[in-house]
């Protein structure tokens, strides 16, 4: 297990976020490590809230069993988490049953919370913005005499939600909603539904979450039916912003530890390739950490072997062979300390895994260390 003083001895100061990075997704060697580090957070530091790169609309099914215990846990499992490795994941599952019994020997005020600050996005698309769409509205019309669309307009602008969710549309953007005049039309009405949100007091996290949810799903469908070359960073940069703002979100409510891809949540540009592009951006880390200066740090996970993936013992002149030769099965390390001349990336035989580069070191807080991650 990391420690969480080793890792909050570290840092400058006491973080409002602290995220959490880790190189390969679906791993319960790494989720057993974020899980051990949240609980000691909770008990020892006071966060109350961990948010994982799960869509921020489902994981309120989520939140709401782990603060009222109502609904199975089967099925929260099944609705609350986006991306295919995470609902089937033992990992999250004893997360959300450990903060259930957490929350429910206590008040309210001292509540765990569960966030998902992704977008309701896949690798292959996104969803329709009916949900964010409808619920913005719903909370107006209570609230304000006067909107510019009814339930019915909007309803009649969205049309079938499969048309939007197309899995087709990443690869040709001619099967994209995202530029049709019914589209347009809707990202003028969801700016105007926004306006007039924030003219409100108060507005809710809800609503607010809302808000941002309908504007970014309606920019990224636009995007996604672009035929630029630009239309690739266009589409990162949008999922990109859209999981920052929720960070920010998250950060003004307390200290939260966050879950993601490394990738997401460095300072450092990100990259990847798609096809025969390389793509550059700015991921939600970098952005947030912009904005909240000391009050973000970063822990990048780095790992020995997964050797069921193939990824057997590191190179000794990389980053994890460095930390292969220390002992202990798992640590936290100054990120400074293992910076240097030198060293090279690693390479690896499996694609859904991404080893630490050197050059991002500078910028990375600290380094937790797994040395073996075996099967689940």
């Amino acid at each position: 297990m990391v420690d969480a003083a080793a890792v909050t001895a570290l840092l400058p100061v006491p973080p409002r976020m602290l995220a959490l990075g880790e190189p390969v997704h679906g791993e319960g060697t790494l989720l057993d490590v974020r899980n051990g580090l949240f609980r000691q957070l909770v008990e020892r530091e006071g966060y109350r809230t961990v948010a994982i790169e799960s869509d921020c609309l489902l994981a309120g099914i989520v939140d709401d069993y782990v603060r009222t215990g109502d609904g199975d846990l089967d099925d929260v499992m099944e609705r609350g988490f986006s991306h295919r490795w995470f609902n089937a994941s033992a990992g999250n599952r004893d997360l959300v049953r450990w903060m259930r019994s957490h929350n429910e020997a206590r008040p309210p005020a001292e509540h765990v919370r569960f966030a998902g600050f992704d977008g309701p996005l896949e690798m292959t698309g996104a969803q329709s913005p009916r949900h964010a769409l409808m619920a913005l509205h719903a909370s107006l019309a209570d609230r304000v005499d006067s909107l510019p669309c009814t339930a019915g307009d909007l309803d009649d602008l969205l049309g079938a939600d499969d048309r939007w969710a197309d899995p087709g549309a990443m690869r040709d953007p001619s099967r994209s909603v995202g530029r049709s005049p019914e589209a347009d039309r809707l990202r003028l009405l969801a700016d105007d539904l926004v306006t007039l949100l924030h003219a409100q007091l108060p507005v809710s996290p809800e609503d607010d979450l809302y808000a941002r949810t309908a504007t970014g799903l309606l920019r990224y469908h636009r995007w996604l039916a672009d035929d630029s070359p630009a239309r690739l960073t266009r589409l990162v940069t949008a999922r990109a912003a859209m999981m920052a703002a929720n960070l920010l979100a998250l950060a003004g409510e307390g200290p939260t530890l966050v879950h993601a891809h490394n990738g997401h949540l460095q300072r450092a540009r990100s990259t990847m390739r798609m096809g025969e592009q390389e793509v550059a951006w700015w991921g939600a880390g970098a952005l947030v950490a912009d904005r909240l200066g000391e009050r973000y740090a970063f822990l990048a996970t780095a790992i020995g072997t997964l050797r069921h993936h193939g990824v057997d013992a590191p190179p000794p002149d990389t980053v994890e062979g460095l930390l292969y030769a220390r002992p202990g099965d798992s640590f936290v390390v100054d990120a400074r300390s293992v910076a240097g001349p030198g060293l090279v990336p690693r390479t690896s035989p499996y694609h859904g895994y991404s080893a630490l580069d050197p050059a991002g070191l500078p910028t990375t807080d600290a380094v937790v260390f797994v040395r073996e991650v075996a099967p689940r």
